[in-house]
């Protein structure tokens, strides 16, 4: 464990002056004697040539040998190195079976970020049915953000059936959690009467709390609104909105 700490602080320039080849030395003491995160490093090292000239299939090696043991972040890489085609052949159903056992160790994260990935087509192909699949994963296990995003990409019809219904649910969801982005697309929904009834109090709530974040495009969403609202309204919203948020601070 020393020498991949000590590696990777060569690796990272932190505490010391980064060498990168310096590191890759270490790396491979601590991955002779079992250690799996110098694994799963000594994998990026080679995937990204970085101390070592680069070298994608010795990438994969390194990154079997973690992801046999368990490692969560060699279970991804080497996941990803399957959609790819990189250092190994392409080959989508390993891909995938790499992924659902580092997401089975409870890593919600992994299952979010192909998400994201596949809906972006960062890192992999772009396929928005396949990031709705891993949202859809993310999100059944209480994840804001994939709910959020699942919300999203329901209200559109984006990678799945236009579902404006659904669509409040998961926005609803990641809302009661605190996620902003859920809370502004919630009351835009109320606000419209899209997949809800038509309800500008609950909007506005929504939408002030979504601002309160600081974020410019959730601050104009709600200031738009305000002006369509009756002081009467805007009272009872913000008294809403109040309420709302003392439930969101308790869970």
């Amino acid at each position: 464990m020393a020498r991949y700490k000590l590696g990777d602080m060569y690796a990272t320039g932190t505490g010391v002056p980064q060498d990168e080849a310096k590191a890759v030395e270490l790396f491979q003491k601590a991955s002779s004697q079992g250690n799996t995160a110098a694994q799963s490093s000594l994998g990026d090292m080679y995937a990204n040539g970085r101390g070592v000239p680069k070298d994608e299939a010795k990438a994969v090696e390194w990154y079997r040998k973690a992801a046999a043991q368990g490692s969560v972040p060699a279970q991804f890489s080497l996941g990803l190195m399957y959609v790819n085609g990189t250092g190994v052949p392409k080959d989508d159903a390993k891909a995938d079976a790499c992924f659902q056992k580092a997401a089975a160790q409870g890593n919600v994260w992994v299952l979010s970020q192909l998400g994201d990935m596949y809906a972006n087509g960062t890192g992999v192909p772009k396929d928005e049915a396949k990031a709705v699949v891993w949202f859809q994963k993310a999100a059944n296990q209480g994840d804001a953000k994939a709910q959020s995003s699942l919300g999203l990409m329901l209200a559109n019809g984006i990678g799945i059936p236009k579902d404006e219904a659904k669509a409040v649910m998961w926005f609803q969801k990641a809302a009661n959690q605190g996620d902003t982005k859920a809370q502004c697309n919630l009351g835009l929904l109320y606000t419209n009467g899209r997949g809800v009834s038509k309800d500008e109090v609950r909007a506005y709530a929504w939408a002030n709390l979504a601002a309160s974040s600081g974020d410019p495009d959730t601050i104009k969403a709600r200031d738009e609104l305000e002006p369509k609202m009756t002081p009467e309204q805007k009272t009872e919203a913000q008294k809403l909105a109040a309420k709302l948020l003392k439930q969101i601070q308790k869970k």
